[in-house]
């Protein structure tokens, strides 16, 4: 998305090495083969400290002071642990400061840090719970029933499209009580969202995609918005109506944060869901030996496969803090007002926490990725259900079609904050 991009040139004082030999910030490294970003990421694990990079004037949003980027496991948990110091606010999705058209949409409680975040998060999370999650268990199960039946019946197909998207979209709009005539919208306007470079989803002019994506915002908020009016008047027993008539200490939803929470579950519940199902297909395809242990025993191995699955893919690149204060981390000095981006698929593969990280291993234990983000407030409210989907498809897949596998080169999103696959082909 123009506000996420990265920056195309590293500055002066850069801590940069020659050898590296690459410009994480420049677009065409995120188009590159993920195992040459990922030697790279390696390379900069490997550096005393963290590395610095400055922003470019994106057009419509205006240039920020520079960032740093954390590599490692232990930079990215500690300061996921203290959101006091590594605020949330004024954006964790938006590399430059979110601008207010952006944030109206897009601010949710992603953005935001305690006291108020608290107070949003414990609204919402009531819908989250490993028990609450366990209600739908019948209703994921019925949706992966249909999914596969409707595959079959197909045959050879893009995977993406016809299976690893349809789940999650599909529960996430059930939840919320959106009828199956907006299933499409929603599914189009998320894509926008997390469009990235993408020329697919948007155009190479920033002042369009700035209007696509705003475009696509007021869409998903309208709809929710609407939705969550007729719900105060008419209640069900949807997630919706249980946000629109929630009070926790005084607070309520207003109709715009309940819009901006509509866009991060639909994004981020549909999105990443969907890439962590379609990166799992050509993770087992690309190892059969993985394979051939999970289905000797999926009850016994799925659990873990699903872990790697999120670990070895992390479907969400990075997300954004800034210092609140001076602060010190694991011998760094850090100074008030810092950005940093804390990079998960790097730190997911940090040599220091796991054994032959490059390695897709589906007994691996321990597995303290963060998949999921690191610890803290922030840690993904949808992470139960996001594990409960996955694990219910690939056992649905691997019972009913087990001979099915990847069979091309997945068409990635062009993107340095989503690890996509756009379509994937598939045959059984």
């Amino acid at each position: 998305m123009p506000d996420g991009r990265m920056v195309a040139n590293v500055s002066e004082q850069s801590m940069i090495d020659p050898e590296i030999g690459f410009n994480i910030s420049d677009m065409e490294f995120w188009g590159r083969p993920l195992a040459e970003r990922d030697a790279a990421f390696a390379r900069l694990r490997a550096r005393p400290h963290p590395a610095f990079f400055t922003e470019i004037d994106y057009g419509v949003i205006p240039a920020g002071s520079g960032y740093y980027a954390l590599t490692r496991h232990a930079d990215v948990t500690e300061a996921s642990r203290h959101p006091d110091v590594f605020s949330s606010v004024p954006s964790a999705v938006s590399i430059p400061d979110m601008p207010p058209e952006f944030a109206e949409y897009f601010g949710s409680l992603i953005n935001m840090d305690d006291p108020r975040h608290a107070k949003i998060r414990r609204i919402v999370s009531r819908a989250f719970t490993p028990r609450m999650i366990q209600r739908f268990n019948d209703d994921v199960q019925s949706a992966a029933d249909r999914i596969v039946d409707d595959l079959i019946e197909r045959g050879p197909c893009d995977f993406v499209y016809n299976v690893a998207a349809r789940l999650p979209l599909k529960f996430i709009c059930d939840m919320m009580g959106i009828p199956e005539s907006h299933y499409d919208t929603v599914l189009e306007n998320s894509n926008v969202i997390l469009a990235g470079f993408d020329p697919e989803f948007l155009t190479e002019d920033p002042e369009e995609s700035g209007a696509r994506l705003l475009n696509a915002g007021q869409a998903m908020q309208d709809l929710v918005q609407d939705l969550g009016r007729h719900r105060r008047e008419h209640p069900t027993d949807d997630l919706t109506s249980a946000l629109v008539n929630a009070n926790v200490d005084g607070e309520q939803l207003t109709d715009q944060e309940l819009g901006s929470f509509f866009i991060i579950l639909a994004v981020a519940g549909n999105e990443t869901t969907r890439n962590a199902i379609s990166h799992g297909l050509r993770l087992l395809t690309d190892n059969p030996d993985q394979r051939a242990l999970l289905t000797s025993d999926l009850e016994t191995y799925l659990p873990g496969a699903v872990e790697e699955i999120v670990r070895y893919a992390s479907p969400v690149i990075w997300m954004r803090r800034t210092l609140t204060q001076d602060y010190e981390m694991n011998g760094h000095a850090y100074r008030q007002g810092d950005k940093v981006l804390l990079f998960y698929g790097s730190a997911n593969r940090d040599t220091e926490v796991f054994t032959d990280p490059d390695r897709f291993d589906i007994t691996r234990d321990p597995n303290p990725h963060v998949g999921f983000g690191g610890p803290g407030p922030h840690y993904c409210l949808g992470a139960h259900l996001a594990k409960r989907e996955i694990t219910v498809m690939f056992r649905e897949l691997l019972t009913r079609v087990p001979e099915i596998r990847a069979t091309g080169e997945p068409d990635r999103l062009l993107s340095n904050f989503i690890n996509g696959i756009k379509h994937l082909p598939c045959e059984f």
